[in-house]
């Protein structure tokens, strides 16, 4: 087949994305029957065992040597702490209740943990960033201590900062408390608050009311701060009421120069931990290219959820049927298309574990590559796909990081369509998907979404229906697959799409690149990538 049959609407690989098989794959998937799909429980089974059984029947090889699974050891802890975490001054006290005020964890694997009379440092957002002059722990010791800090990063406040409205990574809360950890806080709290976080509080309460799971080290992960948590934007502001401070002191963090403040305040906390060791598990699947083999492209797609967990609104499976049945779909579709042309270069098509609980699958991929960094061209990921049918446009996160985000404008315009930035730049979606570790290794990584601009219904209408979906469904049981109300049809084409662009790229000349002004470009200019 060449290049033109290829990208034909009428192609046979095209025709391999479809609504029927897509529908298919995600009925199975978010059903009960899988139990949403958490790591180590049957859900796991089901799961990975329906992918190997589609890979085998598309014909794919394993991914993993002679295996289509790579074993990804980790821990699973679920942390439960008291139920009151009260904090001291010479004014009185401040008491947050757990899931409505607070919510921590330990990465600690130890039965009980906790930090007794710590003192309190709001350490504005946390951030240590030598390309940005901005340094929060500048001269401060915080051995011993818990910081508060705020989400979000100072670009979200000062479009002069930083990347202005566009989310660093220092704005995530993984990165804030990796840098409380090597400052030797013996605690960290994010002060929760809707906008700059980018989602209500319900889904911090849902996401740190389970059990949390975290790759094997071999320190037990003793380097990390003893809590980590959360604290409600309400319990925040009394918190600095009982300091004697007023809130301009989170306006104050925004600005250049900004000195970390004692807050003349204590805490205490003791965490009880049920810990269980087991191994996960990513799925590989791999068709070989006919010229360059030992290259390769990658597509991605987490297959876990959050399975049985808090009842909300009479149902307790966590079906991830949006996030992400619709992913690992799109993931076979591509499979099923690539079959059909015979690529030049190697594709890999996997699907991670563990991303709901911290990206831990891509994570260990990452270091324990099945091809070479340096062979590998780009990973193209998809998480949450929109079911709400077609658009005009397609969004790409993380705009102005790489040359992929150029092939995704093409492609979409052959299907007389355009791309667009990410609606809310501040909410640091680039940084919160499986392609974010395949970009701290240097590999180029396209994260793109469903656009909102409905061809019927208009812009209005599909960001509402957008806000809707976070706000009502989004990790919770309610995100579930429903046959009757699903459009389908805006999936198929986006996949479409990523099959032109992934096409493209498998033939092209030359690696892509990143563009300047990324943090990415350095580190993969320190591969010898294949240039020719």
């Amino acid at each position: 087949m060449n290049v033109t049959q290829a990208q034909n609407p009428d192609s046979a690989a095209i025709k391999a994305i479809n609504e029927q098989s897509f529908s298919r794959h995600i009925k199975v998937l978010a059903s009960d029957e899988f139990k949403g799909r958490k790591p180590f429980t049957i859900g796991e089974t089901k799961t990975i065992n329906y992918l190997k059984k589609e890979f085998e029947l598309l014909g794919l090889k394993p991914g993993h040597g002679k295996s289509y699974f790579q074993q990804v050891p980790m821990v699973d802890i679920k942390s439960v702490p008291e139920e009151k975490m009260v904090f001291k001054g010479q004014n009185g006290a401040v008491e947050a209740f757990y899931q409505t005020g607070f919510v921590a964890g330990t990465k600690h694997v130890e039965p009980v943990v906790s930090i007794s009379d710590s003192p309190l440092i709001f350490a504005g957002y946390g951030i240590v960033a030598p390309e940005y002059g901005w340094n929060d722990y500048a001269g401060l010791d915080v051995k011993g201590k818990t910081v508060v800090v705020l989400i979000n990063d100072p670009g979200f406040k000062d479009p002069k900062l930083f990347k202005g409205e566009n989310m660093t990574y220092y704005g995530r809360w993984t990165y804030k408390f990796e840098e409380a950890a090597r400052q030797g806080a013996a605690g960290i709290l994010i002060v929760h608050d809707d906008v700059p976080a980018g989602y209500p509080w319900s889904v911090v309460r849902s996401g740190w009311s389970k059990s949390k799971l975290q790759l094997e080290a071999e320190d037990q992960n003793k380097s990390r701060a003893v809590v980590e948590g959360w604290i409600s934007l309400d319990i925040a502001k009394k918190l600095l009421a009982l300091a004697g401070k007023d809130e301009s002191l989170f306006s104050e963090a925004s600005k250049p120069g900004f000195k970390a403040v004692d807050l003349g305040l204590t805490t205490s906390l003791t965490i009880k931990n049920s810990i269980k060791r087991s191994v996960s598990n990513n799925v590989l699947a791999l068709l070989p290219g006919k010229k360059k083999a030992d290259e390769c492209l990658i597509y991605s797609a987490h297959w876990d959820h959050f399975g049985v967990g808090e009842i909300i609104k009479g149902d307790s499976v966590y079906h991830g049927a949006v996030d992400n049945a619709t992913g690992v779909a799109a993931l076979l579709e591509l499979a099923a298309a690539f079959k059909k042309v015979n690529p030049d270069r190697s594709v890999l098509f996997v699907s991670f574990t563990g991303e709901e609980q911290g990206l831990l699958g891509s994570e260990y991929y990452a270091k324990h590559p099945v091809f070479p960094i340096a062979k590998t061209l780009a990973d193209i990921n998809m998480d949450m796909m929109s079911p709400m049918g077609k658009t005009k446009d397609i969004i790409v996160y993380g705009y102005g990081q790489s040359e992929l985000e150029d092939y995704a404008a093409a492609s979409a315009q052959k299907q007389g369509r355009f791309v667009v930035k990410e609606p809310v730049p501040s909410s640091g979606l680039y940084y919160r998907s499986d392609h974010f570790n395949f970009a701290k290794v240097g590999i180029p990584s396209l994260f793109t979404g469903s656009g909102v601009d409905h061809v019927k219904y208009g812009k209005e209408w599909g960001t509402k229906q957008a806000a809707d979906y976070i706000k009502t469904r989004y990790h919770s049981p309610q995100d579930n697959f429903d046959e009757k109300s699903w459009d389908m049809s805006g999936m198929v084409e986006d996949v479409r799409l990523l099959f032109d662009l992934g096409f493209k790229l498998n033939i092209a000349s030359r690696f892509p690149a990143w563009k300047n002004g990324s943090e990415f470009k350095k580190i993969r200019e320190n591969y010898p990538v294949n240039k020719d």
